[in-house]
Order: structure tokens, then C-alpha cells, then sequence
């Protein structure tokens, strides 16, 4: 590969990273895919899978092979007769090196 079709990583501030990545998801299907070394977290709309993958290792401290990401819908929801839409967001599924893991019980430095 020469140098102009090598891809590049992203430069991102820790600041970035913090507003890249805003929590994990915890939940049973989560949970799951934690056991094919994969973690799911909640990221910005406008966040882009190299973002979120040099977010991830810088953060973390792990090797990042893939990440797939989905925006989900909002749901419609009616309060009191009214007629309500929750906001769209967007989830990202990152895929672990082999033998890496995230413990999400302990918190950031």
C-alpha cells in the first residue's frame, strides 16, 4: 500500500473519547456477546467506526479488531393521551482481540 491509500487513525483528544463513548449497555443480550469477547456500547450519532475503535483502545487498553455499529429508532410512546417520539441513538458492538476483555464493573482513570 502507498502512503496516500494507507489509512489513517484518527487523531482524537481525551476529551473526544469521553463524548465518543457514553456507556456501555448492560443487558442480557450484552451480556451474551461478552462471552465471544465482544461489548456493546452507547456512542454519539455522528460517531464514526475508526473514532469509536481509537476511542475503545485509548480508553481501555485493548486491541480492537472490529466494529459493527446500528442506529436504533426511537420508540413512540404516549403519555397521559399525548403522543410522544424518544429520541434516535446509536450503538456500537466492538469486537475484542483474542484472550482481551473490558470490565465494565470498574471505572476509567
Amino acid at each position: 500500500m502507498s502512503e496516500t491509500t494507507a489509512k489513517k487513525k484518527p487523531v482524537l483528544s481525551r476529551e473526544k473519547m469521553y463524548q465518543t463513548i457514553l456507556s456501555p449497555l448492560v443487558t442480557e443480550k450484552a451480556a451474551g456477546l461478552g462471552e465471544k469477547s465482544q461489548v456493546s456500547f452507547k456512542v454519539t450519532l455522528g460517531a464514526t467506526k475508526p473514532e469509536i475503535k481509537a476511542s475503545v483502545e485509548a480508553l481501555f487498553g485493548v486491541t480492537v479488531v472490529s466494529v459493527n455499529t446500528l442506529v436504533v429508532k426511537g420508540k413512540t410512546k404516549r403519555v397521559r393521551g399525548r403522543e410522544g417520539v424518544r429520541s434516535d441513538w446509536k450503538k456500537a458492538v466492538v469486537r475484542l482481540a483474542e484472550g482481551q476483555s473490558i470490565d465494565l464493573t470498574t471505572g476509567l482513570a
